[in-house]
């Protein structure tokens, strides 16, 4: 069930929002609907298991390293072009 809320936010900012909501075709509401619920899904991440942050930096990349081409280069290599 969607409720009406005031908030209170700054004149110029109200008005860029509404133009950026414009441009991406939705609502101001929308957004802000949205931001929420980001920052609540976000504040709910679980804490990392021990063994898991005992990985951390085991693997050392280059600093350019591309996930997406490295994950292709292997996927052709398992499967084949």
């Amino acid at each position: 069930m969607k409720k009406k809320l005031t908030l209170s936010i700054d004149s110029s900012l109200i008005a860029k929002g509404k133009l950026y909501a414009q441009k991406h075709k939705t609502s101001l509401s929308s957004l802000v609907e949205a931001y929420l619920k980001k920052l609540i899904v976000t504040s709910e991440i679980v804490e990392i298991s021990p063994n898991v942050k005992s990985l951390s930096g085991v693997v050392k990349l280059p600093k350019n390293f591309n996930e997406k081409k490295g994950y292709q280069k292997y996927l052709e290599s398992k499967y084949g072009k």
